[in-house]
């Protein structure tokens, strides 16, 4: 049965008066999520007190989540957990990567990727030493730049400004082949595009739950490690809950079996709560079902933009199989009119320097909400509203 899509957007909170195009950077509240998480407050914290981690299951919720994630990025049972930050994920992946290729230290990535992950990537480099670096070249570039010298190719699937999209397979096939361990960032993919990890044969892969899979502001991140490399690969944050026998409380570590040793801190319950409402729409969802309907809104929003606001330039790939579940526009003023637009209810953002950022989530993205859109953003550029001073102070977050 074809996934109702309109059934899905009934299951959120959207505020009235808004058409919300901001799920790629943080998704709505699941109306369900409010009510779980109140009941893991008072009925778990409230009533079990402690008792909670065994009664309630909050030790297993990291992994009994992470198959729920799993089926949505085309991954094998038991091998994804969750927990920590993106940034951790990133750093914990991208060490147990180079301890693979211990005569290679050269990490390659693209100038196109999240900048956190960079960040995270020269730190690892500085504290293992000067002969380890960075190379970043354009995306069009990297395949070109995968030799034998690489260690690892680090990359997000999908553009954080443009939404534009490698070829996981193809990518992960040519590393394979020079002997390069993969990390891939599923931030933008998670929840967007059906993602087949197992599939194109990945070593490792990190993301978000945040942005379209709607597990609220700071929700925990999840990391993939293939399962030919989990009881060989070596955790680089032995945390106390990836150890073999946290409540032995043993001075040495002893990483645990399988997806486990992945393990670093406390599981963060209410937010993995949260999580767990949003995962039980996805029950419901087929990802082949998503995909055709995220690119049906995007064809109609450029097609509207382009033919209604010619000062807009596409960032985005024309094609839609090279792009994710996003649109992005240029324009010089870029972040007044993006102020503009959110102050007349007509939700995105903006990534400097000089993008309007748009994204299409299906689970509750209709088309009155592209057309909606559509029809502010052509009026805010044919008036020149954004041109005002209020619409030019730059907040903290864009």
């Amino acid at each position: 049965m074809p996934t109702d899509f309109a059934a899905t957007r009934a299951m959120f909170h959207l505020p009235h008066g808004v058409i919300y195009l901001d799920g790629n950077s943080l998704g709505p509240l699941p109306r369900a999520a409010a009510a779980r998480v109140a009941a893991c407050v008072t009925d778990e914290w409230g009533d079990m007190l402690i008792r909670g981690w065994n009664a309630a299951g909050w030790m297993d919720q990291p992994t009994r989540l992470g198959d729920r994630i799993a089926r949505l990025i085309g991954a094998e049972p038991g091998s994804v957990v969750l927990g920590d930050t993106l940034s951790i994920k990133v750093y914990q992946a991208l060490a147990s990567a180079l301890e693979m290729t211990p005569e290679r230290r050269v990490i390659l990535s693209d100038t196109g990727n999240f900048p956190s992950d960079l960040y995270m990537a020269e730190g690892l480099c500085r504290t293992l030493g000067a002969d380890y670096r960075l190379v970043t070249v354009a995306p069009e570039d990297v395949a070109a730049a995968i030799t034998d010298e690489v260690a690892v190719l680090m990359l997000t699937q999908v553009d954080y400004r443009t939404g534009a999209k490698h070829d996981m397979a193809a990518l992960t096939a040519l590393a394979r082949d020079k002997g390069v361990v993969t990390v891939w960032d599923l931030a933008h993919s998670a929840g967007a595009l059906p993602v087949d990890l197992a599939g194109c044969g990945a070593d490792f892969a990190v993301g978000c739950t945040y942005k379209y899979l709607n597990s609220g502001p700071g929700g925990p991140a999840f990391i993939y490690v293939a399962p030919r490399h989990q009881d060989v690969v070596r955790p680089a944050l032995s945390g106390w809950l990836g150890h073999e026998a946290p409540f032995a409380f043993d001075l040495h570590y002893r990483p645990g079996t399988g997806i486990e040793r992945m393990r670093v801190g406390t599981p963060p319950v209410l937010q993995l709560a949260a999580l767990e409402a949003s995962l039980d729409i996805w029950d419901d969802v087929d990802m082949a079902d998503l995909r055709a309907r995220s690119v049906d809104l995007c064809e109609a929003f450029i097609a509207g933009v382009e033919a209604a606001c010619p000062d807009l330039t596409l960032a985005s790939p024309r094609d839609a199989t090279q792009r994710g579940s996003q649109v992005s526009f240029r324009h010089p003023d870029g972040y007044a009119i993006m102020q503009a637009l959110i102050a007349q209810g007509v939700v995105g953002d903006f990534r400097a320097p000089d993008i309007l950022r748009f994204g299409f989530t299906p689970l509750y993205t209709s088309d009155a909400d592209v057309q909606g859109a559509v029809a502010v953003l052509a009026q805010i550029m044919a008036s020149r509203s954004w041109d005002r001073p209020e619409f030019k102070a730059r907040a903290k977050v864009t």
